[in-house]
């Protein structure tokens, strides 16, 4: 788009995210980065959903178990996982499809994250395909309109072990941010239904190696293939919204996080707290 600001992210990257509503980002993460996140992993001890060790949750879906277990606020976990939330591979990204730059913290800019975890998946589970352009849902719409992005959530999917085939990669179906109607079959493959694992027409399964990341606007229609191979799929999301959004869900980031992380990350965490003198951070308005 001739007068359209890319910035650091690439003219290619900008024309496919707008096509297919994803973009995978090869090698975002160090070797040692990745080895970093999976020893964090191993150090929290196993435990039952609905429990929490050290301000990380312990949720699944109450689907009878077929998602796996998410270990929500993960970046309560440590450094490893607090590097993540403006990790240089693509904050810029995130900065650029969620949009919003200059028009009210142009310092920190505008996003925040409403959902943080680790996914852990076994074999013969999945989740089931959910979300599209149809019905338009306000957190999750994809939209450029005044030469701007505008989306209310995008995703950055950390892949955390090697996801080839037989490991229950993502499951897409590109172009399906902007439908204006359900595909026909979803509602074989959401979950709690029998078919959820499967692959539709029109959508393609994604492979990673570790390190990769796949940045996806949350509108798309997505999901995963069941896994079929031993072992566990590890990743980690973090959804970027705008910073007048609120949390998913009931967690809240502890007064510790908040103390550790630097003033980008914290704005980003929680941007509307009203800081106290022990984060020297003044009080807003915003009338």
């Amino acid at each position: 788009m001739k007068g359209f600001d890319y910035g650091p992210v690439s003219p290619r990257e900008v024309y496919l995210f707008d096509l297919n509503g994803y973009i995978v980002l090869r090698n975002a993460l160090s070797t040692e980065e990745v080895k970093a996140l999976n020893q964090c992993i191993d150090s929290i001890p196993e435990q039952e959903p609905g429990t929490s060790y050290r301000n990380v949750h312990f949720h699944d879906y109450k689907d009878d178990g077929q998602s796996g277990l998410n270990l929500q606020q993960i970046y309560e976990a440590g450094e490893a996982f607090e590097r993540l939330i403006d990790h240089p591979a693509w904050i810029e990204h995130m900065k650029l499809f969620v949009g919003g730059q200059g028009t009210f913290d142009h310092a920190h800019g505008p996003l925040f994250i409403d959902e943080n975890f680790v996914n852990l998946r076994g074999s013969g589970k999945a989740i089931g395909m959910h979300s599209g352009g149809y019905p338009s849902i306000l957190r999750n719409q994809y939209r450029f309109h005044g030469g701007r992005f505008m989306c209310g959530q995008v995703n950055a999917l950390i892949a955390l072990t090697n996801i080839g085939p037989g490991d229950g990669g993502t499951v897409l179906v590109p172009g399906s941010h902007k439908s204006n109607f359900e595909h026909p079959d979803l509602k074989n493959v959401a979950m709690r239904s029998e078919g959820f694992g499967e692959l539709i027409e029109g959508a393609i399964e994604i492979q990673m190696a570790a390190g990769d990341v796949l940045v996806f606007v949350d509108g798309l229609c997505h999901g995963s293939a069941k896994r079929s191979n031993s072992g566990i799929r590890r990743i980690a999301v973090y959804r970027y919204g705008p910073s007048w959004g609120n949390f998913r869900h009931q967690y809240r980031p502890s007064k510790e996080l908040l103390k550790r992380l630097t003033p980008e990350r914290r704005q980003m965490v929680a941007p509307y707290t009203m800081w106290d003198s022990e984060f020297n951070q003044p009080e807003k308005s915003h009338a």
